[in-house]
């Protein structure tokens, strides 16, 4: 069977969903399709879902801080309640620990510049929000079965604390409320397909599944997450890619909260170590990695290969750096999380862009840094699509989008695929 519709999104997570509602109401006909069972059930539901605003760049920072307006106002941004239940943004704040990669100065600067209320915390302050810290400094991180981990702090930690962020409840909900309001609009979504070829003919893509169907298109959007870079090479697309994407295997592990912190803390990222912290419902609290460079990622071929289960080795590492921020806090026998493969740039910011194909565009590398962009990300492709579609020059004289909350001009430049590396980059998730 045939069908032809204006655009077909491959992946059904958060971005791809988000796309959707926004390509929907900008009038397009638009066709989802994902291999799993349902929205949000790939590297979106792997998620810890903070939502910041500490980026190493302006773009980055006031798309975030865009985004955040549109999570409180979730019911409103989708247009409807969906009956099933709404995902839910908790505002408890976060302190982001001082860390010579992401100097706290500099991001105190843009944090005026765009109007984000902050604080700067010194070590008594750090103390009071997580009582029983250790505020020492350790940067930067070890390997916890070295022994140069238990070395004694080189000094204390303060902390630039943002009180807007926080946290979104259920990040896998949050995609399907996205689907539900695209199909609402119009969009059609279409679970349980795998996508075996694409093809580009004149004006028009051909994208085939697994059960013979046929999609024909003027556009194509690759937004498969951990999937991404083998629909590129299906498609044929990436010859002219300065940023490298592909699947690497991540951990978020679940524990019980130490008793001596207040119930809604805030989120701790603590680069200093290589972890953040954030809580969890019911006393509980995820702890996850930010890529130390003593810690080797996990690459991987094949997303569909990798271990969906917590390994031991990874577990020690992100629960033993928390334990050495959180003394009080008590390390199980057995780990107990989540594992998933994001889908990682290499300079770990993403990809919204227009490609050398005409009609091909990709919303890839944004595993690990991007779920709290989400409401916006739909807004920034579906600006791309229709000004490359009336005759921008996107690559040449990069369009931008002005955020309706804040009135930040966003240039989509920062989010090319041929972009130069940024320098200020933490080399890490934090961006």
């Amino acid at each position: 069977m045939r069908r032809t519709v204006d655009v077909i999104i491959v992946g059904a997570g958060v971005v791809g969903a988000s796309t959707a509602l926004e390509l929907t109401r900008a009038g397009y006909s638009v066709t989802v399709v994902d291999k799993a069972g349902g929205p949000g059930f790939g590297s979106t539901s792997a998620s810890s879902a903070v939502v910041r605003f500490n980026y190493s760049t302006w773009d980055g920072m006031a798309a975030a801080w865009e985004s955040k307006f549109r999570w409180e106002s979730w019911a409103d941004h989708l247009g409807h309640v969906d009956p099933t239940g709404l995902a839910s943004f908790r505002r408890c704040g976060l302190a982001f620990l001082d860390v010579d990669i992401m100097p706290r100065d500099r991001m105190a600067k843009m944090f005026v510049e765009a109007g984000i209320p902050f604080e700067e915390w010194g070590p008594a302050e750090l103390a009071k929000a997580f009582p029983g810290v250790d505020t020492g400094r350790y940067f930067p991180p070890k390997p916890v079965t070295s022994e140069e981990f238990f070395d004694a702090p080189t000094g204390v930690l303060g902390a630039l604390y943002t009180p807007d962020a926080g946290y979104v409840d259920d990040p896998q909900l949050a995609a399907a409320n996205l689907a539900v309001a695209a199909t609402r609009g119009g969009a059609t979504f279409r679970y349980r397909r795998t996508v075996t070829a694409v093809k580009q003919r004149t004006g028009t893509w051909a994208v085939t599944l697994d059960d013979g169907d046929v999609l024909e298109g003027a556009v194509v959007v690759n937004a498969a997450g951990p999937w991404s870079t083998g629909l590129n090479r299906l498609a044929g697309i990436g010859s002219d890619f300065t940023v490298t994407v592909g699947p690497v295997r991540q951990e978020v592990h679940h524990l019980a909260a130490p008793p001596s912190l207040p119930a809604g803390f805030p989120v701790l990222a603590d680069a200093d170590l290589g972890t953040y912290i954030r809580a969890e419902s019911g006393g509980n609290m995820l702890i996850g990695g930010t890529e130390p460079e003593c810690d080797p990622l996990e690459w991987i071929d094949d997303p569909d290969a990798a271990n969906p289960h917590p390994t031991t080795e990874r577990f020690e590492a992100q629960v033993f750096r928390g334990a050495r921020r959180l003394p009080d806090l008590a390390v199980p026998n057995r780990p107990r999380g989540i594992a998933g493969v994001y889908d990682a740039a290499s300079d770990w910011a993403p990809i919204y862009d227009r490609t050398e194909a005409d009609g091909y565009y990709v919303a890839m590398g944004t595993s690990g840094n991007q779920f709290k962009n989400a409401p916006l990300i739909g807004s920034l492709m579906t600006t791309i699509i229709d000004g490359v579609a009336n005759g921008a020059d996107h690559d040449a004289r990069p369009l931008t989008y002005t955020a309706p909350h804040t009135g930040h001009v966003i240039n989509l430049g920062a989010f090319s695929r041929r972009r130069q590396p940024n320098a200020a980059s933490s080399g890490t998730v934090l961006g």
